[in-house]
């Protein structure tokens, strides 16, 4: 996000060095030296020397109060030190663009001896890709990317599970048979999103219509005030987003209509409209990859976690939400916790009445990390589709 200020508000804490205890030996010099007594007892050994904590930085997107997306990673950051207080140390920057910027900040923190370092945005694949060419001794997790090398590999949460089960309260909620989604970047990651809170949503009303304004940037509050007001205007009564602030939210509460948190708990900003929040919990795998860096069992790959991991889910309904919509959301959690429930079932077709996925066969994780459609039930066509 090229137009956001930025702050390389770097935190790091100076590593305490470690001293080898001396040994005692001499005796006074002004004195005649005693006879050695005998002894059968073994040397003492020089006092082991204490390992240094692991040193972790993070590269955030926006800023740490932004009441989403980062927010919500740096909650992780905080568990994290919890989990394993003086075995690590760990250091953010906020506000790095998706630009030369983010490099030259993932530079710096790599040069500051820093062994583990996560880029929590889409944008930072390139300039993780290229700093880890050149320190290959450090471990990098790139989150939502797909580029992965020996010393990077990507983490995502499957946040698409957490707006369909949006979609299913927003469907029982509409008055109107209008949603509208004030969505961020058009990349596969928003796309999935947009689509799988209008199937939950289809559950209720199968007639039912989403709206989408798109904003260009993750965060950027008066432009998600402005396409949630046009959003609201042409007739949306229902709101979600994909963009890291509260705006989107505090303009269904200004406007009297309904909406959702997304990425953290967003009840506090609009307790009218607020209808429940999309959260999403990363410390299970903040957890897991540190864990794997101090034990030595890092390796290159990808993760995907979602409801079943406990890395996403649906809090906070609204007390007026309808029992019907609670008891699917509660069945559907169920589901995609045990595997018998699959958001990406067929048959699927996409906005143009094409079959994308065949009746009784379910959406591979390959087909969900490319898709680049409308489904049924989305208004108008993806940017830069034809």
């Amino acid at each position: 996000m090229t137009d956001l200020n930025k702050r390389s508000l770097l935190r790091a804490t100076a590593v305490s060095a470690v001293a080898l205890a001396a040994l005692a030996a001499c005796g006074k010099k002004d004195e005649a030296p005693a006879a050695p007594a005998a002894s059968n007892a073994p040397a003492a050994a020089p006092a082991a020397a204490s390992a240094e904590p692991l040193k972790i930085a993070f590269a955030y997107i926006g800023p740490v109060g932004d009441g989403g997306w980062t927010f919500a990673h740096d909650n992780g950051r905080k568990a994290l030190e919890a989990e394993y207080g003086s075995k690590i140390q760990t250091t953010f920057v906020e506000n790095v663009p998706e630009s030369a910027d983010a490099e030259r900040v993932l530079r710096d923190l790599a040069s500051q001896g820093n062994k583990l370092i996560f880029g929590t945005t889409f944008g930072y694949m390139d300039p993780v890709q290229n700093v880890a060419r050149d320190f290959k001794d450090v471990k990098f997790e790139h989150a939502t990317g797909y580029k992965t090398a020996d010393n990077v590999r990507t983490y995502d949460s499957r946040t698409y599970e957490g707006a369909y089960l949006a979609g299913l309260v927003a469907g029982y909620t509409s008055k109107t048979g209008t949603l509208g989604v004030v969505a961020s970047v058009p990349i596969p990651e928003v796309i999935r999103n947009i689509n799988s809170f209008t199937l939950g949503a289809q559950v209720a009303n199968p007639k039912i219509k989403t709206n989408v304004v798109w904003v260009n940037e993750w965060f950027n509050p008066p432009k998600e005030t402005e396409a949630a007001t046009a959003l609201i205007n042409g007739g949306a009564d229902v709101l979600f987003q994909n963009t890291d602030s509260s705006a989107v939210l505090q303009t269904a509460e200004k406007m009297g209509k309904r909406g959702f948190g997304w990425d953290s708990d967003m009840t506090n900003y609009g307790p009218k409209a607020h209808l429940g929040s999309a959260v999403i919990n990363w410390a299970p795998y903040y957890i897991k990859a540190t864990k794997d860096a101090i034990d030595g069992t890092w390796s290159t790959g990808q993760t995907w976690w979602g409801v079943k991991e406990g890395a996403i889910d649906l809090v906070s309904l609204a007390s007026d939400v309808p029992a019907e919509a609670k008891a699917k959301v509660d069945a559907a959690k169920a589901g995609l916790k045990d595997g018998s429930f699959v958001i990406w079932k067929g048959p699927i077709v996409d906005n143009g009445g094409k079959e994308v996925v065949k009746a009784g066969e379910a959406a591979t994780d390959d087909f969900l990390r490319g898709v680049n459609f409308y489904v049924q039930g989305v208004e108008g066509k993806v940017p830069g589709s034809k």
